[in-house]
């Protein structure tokens, strides 16, 4: 509870504040209970939105694909910023190998390759941010 001590055109006023929620305000005013609305903007929600730029896709080589398959996605383990791209389009990697490092939590993530095969495309680049699930690379 605040007190304030008011004196408008030589009078004194005694005000007791007894609560707020949202925009209404519960007082004493020399004794008397008040109800008051308070006049003020609507405050807007403090979380971001997150606005994402749109992906640059990268130039395609020309490769053969195997007639029994479609390429294999790669993914973010974790949302971050990539700091270093180790592949290429048209590249051939092994199981194992290491493709990015990426920053997430202030820690650096190495994304290895989870089977062998050529890099049929790279969707993001140095400094590019990624959220969890989304699309790095193509491995067909």
């Amino acid at each position: 509870m605040k007190k304030f001590k008011f004196t408008i055109n030589g009078n004194e006023y005694a005000v007791d504040v007894l609560e707020i929620e949202d925009n209404i305000c519960k007082l004493e005013v020399n004794g008397t209970p008040y109800t008051v609305e308070i006049e003020k903007k609507v405050k807007s929600s403090k979380t971001p939105t997150i606005v994402r730029p749109v992906a640059k896709e990268a130039s395609k080589p020309e490769i053969d694909k195997k007639e029994s398959g479609s390429a294999h996605a790669i993914t973010a383990p974790l949302p971050g910023v990539i700091m270093e791209v180790k592949i290429n389009p048209g590249d051939i990697i092994k199981k194992g190998q290491l493709l990015m490092v990426m920053e997430a939590m202030k820690m650096e993530n190495k994304v290895l390759s989870d089977r062998n095969g050529v890099v049929e495309s790279v969707r993001v680049g140095k400094g590019d941010s990624v959220l969890q699930g989304d699309v790095l690379l193509e491995i067909i």
